[in-house]
């Protein structure tokens, strides 16, 4: 299975959503993106559900005004419950304010946390595991 990033977020935070999503895609992974990948219409729980069963990764944006959003839960759930891997990119939130949130700390940890500065060494990883799964080679 291809490399797929599902990309979480609040619609506020839409815009760094489609650089990540661009940055993903440069990269040679897909991306998955609600704006750009569910139309008018669709039945947006099918879609979501459909697009976790194909995603192989979960990046969420934490924010404060996202943080609590039903949708941004829900999908971090959905990755939590088959085990995939999540990298919550947290912006305007500390470790800490995210760890102990009644709602976030019971889904992810401080190890999947990074900063949205260090996007950068998000990258390298996910173009390594890109690189890895190309050459058939077991999850790096």
């Amino acid at each position: 299975m291809a490399i797929k990033v599902f990309i979480s977020h609040s619609s506020l935070d839409t815009w760094v959503a489609r650089q990540i999503a661009t940055q993903v895609r440069a990269l040679g992974a897909e991306a998955f993106l609600d704006e750009a990948d569910v139309s008018s219409g669709d039945d947006f729980l099918e879609r979501i559900l459909n697009a976790e069963a194909e995603c192989s990764e979960l990046l969420v944006l934490l924010t404060p005004w996202g943080m609590r959003r039903p949708w941004v839960l829900f999908e971090i759930s959905c990755f939590r419950h088959s085990r995939k891997r999540i990298v919550g990119v947290t912006h305007g939130l500390t470790t800490n304010e995210v760890v102990d949130d009644p709602y976030l700390g019971v889904l992810v940890d401080r190890r999947v946390l990074v900063d949205i500065n260090r996007l950068p060494a998000y990258f390298q990883e996910l173009g390594v595991r890109i690189k890895v799964d190309a050459e058939g080679v077991s999850d790096a």
